[in-house]
C-alpha cells in the first residue's frame, strides 16, 4: 500500500505543472509543420522578427518548422474564415483582438484554456467564460507622438493643441498628421467627448448622440476651420510626413514606435492625447494587443508544436527582446517590470496613454459599427456631408448591419 501511495504522489508531482495552466507542449516524433498567418508588416520590422523567431524557434527543435505568411489585418481576417470553411486553415494565427468576435461566432477558433497558464498573461479575450487568445503584445493603442524639433513639450488640452498645430502649420508643413477616414483614430475622442459606441449592454450602438456629434465636429474644425491636417490624410500619407519632418505631431499607434525611433532617433516624444478641454475628459483610445488565435480544427498531430511555439514566442526572453526591437508592450505580465520599460521615456508615455484607454470590445456587433462609421466619417472628412447628417445614418447603419448579423 506504502508502494501505491508513494508512485501516486511521484505521478502528482509530475502530473501538477501540466494540469495547473494548461498542458505544457513536448517534442514531436516526427516532422511537423506549422503554418502561422500573422498580421504583422515588414513597414517597422515585425515581420522580420516573426520570421526571424520562426527560424529561431524552428533550429531549436528539428522536427518542427514554422512557416510564416504576411496578410494585412483585414484580409487575414476574410482569408481565415474562407480557408477555415474550406478546411484548409492555417495552424495558428497572429493578430488582433477584434477578429475574436467573428470567429467565435462562426466556431472557427478553439478556448486557449487548456493550451497555456492564462494567469502569466494580460487580460486577454475572455468570452462565454472561456479565453480565446493567448496575448503577444498588450495596448494596440493609440497615442500622440510629436517631433521634438517643432513640440517640446506635448499640450496639455485640446485648446493649446489646436494652438500648437496652428502655429506649426505653414507652406508644406502640418501641425497634425493622422488617418482621417478611418474609424479607429476617431474612437478616442469619442471617448473624450464622454461617449461610446455602445450602451450599457454592450452591444445597442449608440452613434446618433451629442459625443458623437462634437466628436465629428472637433475632426472636421481640425481641417476646415484651422487647417493643421493635410488635406487628404490616409495612415501611409500621415506616416510618411512624420517620419520625413513634415508633420510636427502624429496620432497613431505603438505598433509605430520602433519606426519613428529609427526615422527620429531622440527626437522623439510620446505622451496622452490631449485632454478634451470642454469635457475635460482625456481620450480614451482603443486597448487590445496582437494575439495568438488557435483554429477550432487543429490537426491533433500538430497540437504540441503549436503550443511550444506559442510557449517560445510568449516567454519573458522573447517579451523583453519584442520590447527592446519593436517597442511594444508585453502580453507576459512578468515581463512588464522589464527595466526596459522604466528606464524608456516613451515607452512610460505609451503606458501612460495606455492607462486611459478602455478595452476594444470584441463582441460581433462591433464589426457593424465600424462599417457604419467609416462611411460616413469619410464623407464629413470629405465636406460632402454635415456632422448632424452622419450621427444618423451612422446609427442607422449600425442598427441595420446587427441586425442583419441574426
Amino acid at each position: 500500500m506504502k508502494k501505491v501511495l508513494v508512485a501516486l504522489l511521484v505521478l502528482a508531482s509530475v502530473a501538477a505543472p501540466i494540469i495547473a495552466g494548461g498542458q505544457q507542449g513536448s517534442e514531436p516524433k516526427g516532422p511537423v509543420t506549422i503554418s502561422l498567418w500573422t498580421k504583422e508588416g515588414e513597414a517597422d520590422g515585425a515581420l522580420q522578427w516573426v520570421e526571424a523567431l520562426a527560424a529561431d524557434f524552428s533550429a531549436q527543435h528539428e522536427n518542427i518548422t514554422v512557416e510564416v505568411l504576411n496578410k494585412e489585418v483585414e484580409a487575414l481576417r476574410e482569408d481565415f474564415q474562407t480557408a477555415a470553411l474550406a478546411g484548409t486553415a492555417p495552424d495558428l494565427l497572429w493578430s488582433v483582438s477584434d477578429h475574436a468576435g467573428p470567429f467565435t461566432t462562426a466556431g472557427l477558433i478553439q478556448p486557449v484554456d487548456d493550451f497555456v497558464d492564462t494567469s502569466k498573461y494580460v487580460e486577454s479575450v475572455v468570452m462565454n467564460g472561456s479565453t480565446w487568445a493567448v496575448p503577444i503584445a498588450s495596448g494596440n493603442h493609440l497615442m500622440l507622438m510629436a517631433n521634438k524639433k517643432y513640440v517640446s513639450e506635448l499640450p496639455a488640452t485640446t485648446d493649446e493643441f489646436i494652438e500648437v498645430a496652428k502655429s506649426l502649420t505653414k507652406d508644406d508643413m502640418y501641425g497634425l498628421a493622422y488617418n482621417l477616414g478611418e474609424a479607429f483614430w476617431l474612437a478616442p475622442w469619442l471617448g473624450g467627448f464622454d461617449g461610446s459606441v455602445f450602451a450599457a449592454d454592450g452591444v445597442t450602438p449608440t452613434l446618433d448622440t451629442p459625443a458623437m456629434l462634437n466628436t465629428l465636429k472637433f475632426l472636421r474644425s481640425l481641417k476646415f476651420d484651422y487647417g493643421v491636417t493635410p488635406t487628404e490624410s490616409d495612415y501611409a500619407v500621415a506616416d510618411t510626413l512624420f517620419k520625413e519632418g513634415k508633420a510636427a505631431m502624429i496620432i497613431n499607434g505603438d505598433w509605430s514606435i520602433g519606426g519613428y525611433k529609427e526615422a527620429l532617433g531622440d527626437d522623439l516624444l510620446i505622451g496622452r492625447l490631449p485632454k478634451v478641454s470642454s469635457t475635460g475628459k482625456y481620450p480614451a483610445p482603443y486597448t487590445s494587443g496582437v494575439y495568438f488565435f488557435v483554429p477550432a480544427d487543429l490537426p491533433a498531430e500538430k497540437e504540441s508544436a503549436v503550443k511550444m511555439f506559442i510557449e517560445y514566442v510568449t516567454s519573458e526572453k522573447v517579451q523583453t527582446e519584442m520590447l527592446e526591437k519593436l517597442s511594444r508592450l508585453p502580453g507576459l505580465r512578468s515581463a512588464l517590470s522589464s527595466p526596459v520599460i522604466e528606464n524608456d521615456p516613451l515607452m512610460k508615455g505609451s503606458v501612460a496613454q495606455m492607462e486611459v484607454g478602455t478595452p476594444m470590445p470584441t463582441v460581433l456587433e462591433m464589426r457593424a459599427v465600424w462599417d457604419a462609421i467609416n462611411p460616413e466619417l469619410s464623407a464629413v472628412m470629405a465636406g460632402s456631408e454635415t456632422p448632424e447628417e452622419a450621427v444618423k445614418k451612422m446609427q442607422e447603419a449600425a442598427v441595420n448591419g446587427i441586425a442583419n448579423l441574426k
